[in-house]
């Protein structure tokens, strides 16, 4: 299992395409600070045990045993003589967390079965081998998902969690030693095949491209706790996810590559404070390879232009990682990464402790206004398979916010859903709305998300394994009023402070983003195919344990180099001064990409487009005609927000009643948002 071939370092030459910002080694100070970070990391639990670790390989070595019997079955079952059968042979590949080393305690494991051309993927990996474990006692909550983009085999196996992928690639027999790095391996490989084989040769490229892994491990271990504390570490939800996180990691690695983990974090938000998005990340030149296979690259590929943050993969073909961020979710990364940025400065001056860079973000005390994203099933296998198609989906909802409403109205997406134990068959999912700030309010200014919202709806009723009871409801809801199950303890806590934004504003601007007050009308009008209308009007007239002995061993090695190339800190400080180190920053995050901005869309979410539009004008004449013969013609919802006063008042047929924020969410309107496909 693993891949050969990643026992070499930097041995002195360039790792990157461009030279280090630094070749400065640690200090007395780095020391002790990445000790810091290291106990931290520690006590937050982020480290499996030792026995958890043995267990672990046990499955693995098991798996791997498996499949080779597997293989030689479906050999011997297709008529091969018995030499053939006797050399049939299969392979367990690992990558993601577990394989860059930097998985936690029951983490799931990334796994890979390469196996010959005669092995199928219909019919031996996702039958006889899926009967093979299912009649298997060790094997648990197994769950096949073919129709995948990458297909996948997800099961527990005594306890450990493993997601199974298959690549048949064009050879009769594995090679016991087989290198996967190799582009050879994907000559008359299917996409599937394809998309299969990238994770691990990714993972195994970027292990290639770092110059210390140890230091590459301790840092994007740290990346990853502090993405999740502060609510930007999913790729589904238009954040980024494990593989995004470490290539930005290895990248700082490559250009500060003798630092420690200390000085990695802190030229982390350092660097990605000042990049020049949507110029791309990349650990290596991307290569245009033998096979014809597609690579990113705006200059000839239209669909490439609207990525606003490409992070791009190293191995052939690379690929764009991080193509699910949109505006509003870059602009809430930038903001975490000028927080950091600034909570690490102040660390050097010994004014903040790591405490401070993992406190938790508090999403629900950052907007006044939320969308509330309800869905329900019949049973749990429904609930488990409607979860997935919608939360693949939610992400449209965002970019067709910003793209209806011209950047205008942003979207803050909570990366993950919350269930409510009085409710077991239902999930929320929640987004923070906010006007774009530093613009200028007219007044009266409305934002008129209803058809937005209708083509959200119209996207998710596309689900082809849709089934009875799979219902999803969208509304608005007050901060004052977001349901307690999304609290822990189910609780909500007592507000002490004013709410702040999503974090601290860039250095230029130097202030507390402004909350202004929104008004929110929903307007509701049943539909005669039973989806009902859902109007929201934003009125914007006011976001492993114990590594001593090798972080000394890589201290020593670090100072060699130091002194080998002649820098010292006393002259340098360790890194160029800051205006160097800016203007060294500068040169490398412009590149010859060029990308279009204007709203991005995914191509493949626009080939729907069309009808969804039709469906939601048909949709738009039949509410005119139902408005006519409804009691409440126009039901709307306005918050006037003071300094000193807050008012509701809700306009039903004309007339004028406030309202308390209880009454309000027990009106039927809002029960008329239920929609059913």
């Amino acid at each position: 299992m693993g891949s050969p071939g990643l026992n070499n370092r930097n041995n002195g030459q360039r790792l990157g395409i461009t030279e280090p910002i630094s070749l400065g080694g640690p200090t007395d100070f780095d020391v002790i600070k990445t000790r810091e970070l290291e106990k931290f990391l520690a006590e937050a639990g982020l480290y499996e045990s030792q026995e958890e670790a043995v267990s672990r390989e046990e499955v693995l070595g098991r798996l791997d045993q498996i499949v080779k019997m597997w293989v030689k079955n479906i050999s011997r079952a297709k008529g091969l003589n018995e030499e053939l059968v006797q050399e049939a042979n299969a392979k367990i590949f690992t990558f993601g967390s577990y394989r860059l080393g930097v998985h936690g305690p029951g983490a799931d494991i990334d796994t890979l079965c390469v196996g010959p051309t005669h092995a199928t993927r219909e019919e031996d990996f996702f039958g006889e081998l899926q009967r093979i474990l299912a009649e298997m006692p060790e094997v648990s909550e197994l769950h096949p998902v073919p129709d995948a983009h990458v297909p996948v085999l997800q099961f527990k196996f005594n306890g450990v969690s493993i997601d199974l992928l298959y690549a048949k690639l064009s050879l009769w027999v594995i090679p016991e030693d087989l290198d996967i790095s190799q582009d050879s391996v994907l000559q008359n490989a299917d996409e599937q095949t394809v998309r299969s084989l990238n994770g691990c040769r990714v993972t195994d490229q970027i292990l290639r491209l770092v110059p210390n892994i140890q230091n590459f491990r301790t840092t994007l271990r740290c990346m990853r706790f502090w993405a999740k504390r502060r609510g930007v570490y999913s790729n589904v939800s238009g954040f980024l996810g494990g593989i995004n996180w470490a290539l930005l990691v290895a990248r700082i690695c490559q250009l500060y590559p003798n630092a420690l983990p200390n000085m990695l974090v802190s030229r982390f938000f350092r660097v990605y404070t000042q990049w020049r998005w949507p110029n791309p990340v990349m650990l290596c030149a991307i290569e245009e390879g033998s096979l014809g296979l597609p690579v990113w690259d705006p200059r000839r590929n239209p669909k490439d232009r609207y990525h606003l943050m490409p992070i791009i993969t190293p191995a052939y073909p690379s690929m764009n990682s991080s193509y699910n961020v949109s505006s509003s979710t870059l602009r809430v990364m930038m903001e975490e990464f000028h927080r950091g940025n600034e909570i690490c400065e102040a660390m050097e001056a010994n004014k903040a402790n790591w405490d401070t860079l993992f406190e938790a973000y508090q999403f629900f005390e950052a907007y006044r206004n939320y969308l509330q994203i309800d869905i329900t099933a019949e049973n749990a296998d429904d609930l488990r398979n409607w979860k997935g198609w919608v939360e693949s989906r939610l992400r449209q909802l965002t970019l067709k916010i910003e793209r209806h409403t011209y950047n205008m109205l942003q979207c803050h997406p909570h990366p993950g859903g919350f269930s409510d134990k009085l409710r077991p068959l239902h999930c929320s999912y929640f987004m923070g709305l906010q006007r774009k700030q530093g613009v200028p309010v007219s007044e009266g200014e409305q934002f008129d998300i209803r058809r937005t919202v209708e083509e959200f709806k119209c996207a998710v009723g596309m689900y082809t394994l849709w089934k009875p009871g799979m219902e999803i409801r969208v509304s608005h809801v007050k901060r004052r009023n977001i349901p307690p199950f999304v609290f822990p303890g189910g609780v909500r806590p007592t507000r002490t402070v004013k709410a702040k934004t999503s974090n601290s504003t860039p250095p230029d601007d130097g202030k507390m983003r402004k909350r202004e007050s929104d008004t929110v009308n929903l307007r509701n009008s049943k539909r005669a195919v039973s989806v009902s209308s859902c109007c929201i009007v934003i009125d914007t007239t006011e976001m492993n344990g114990n590594s001593e002995n090798s972080l000394l061993e890589s201290v020593k090695h670090l100072k060699a180099q130091s002194e080998v190339i002649s820098e010292n800190r006393e002259e340098t400080d360790g890194s160029k001064s800051k205006d160097e180190e800016k203007i060294a920053i500068g040169k490398i995050t412009t590149g010859p990409y060029v990308a279009h901005q204007a709203y991005p869309e995914e191509a493949d979410e626009l080939e729907n487009e069309i009808e969804c539009r039709n469906q939601v004008n048909d949709f738009g004449e039949s509410v005119k005609d139902g408005a006519m013969e409804s009691k409440a013609a126009e039901e709307a919802v306005t918050l006037i927000n003071g300094n000193t006063q807050q008012k509701e008042e809700i306009l039903i047929g004309g007339n004028r009643v406030e309202a308390s924020p209880t009454s309000l969410l027990a009106t039927d309107s809002l029960e008329e948002l239920e929609v059913f496909f």
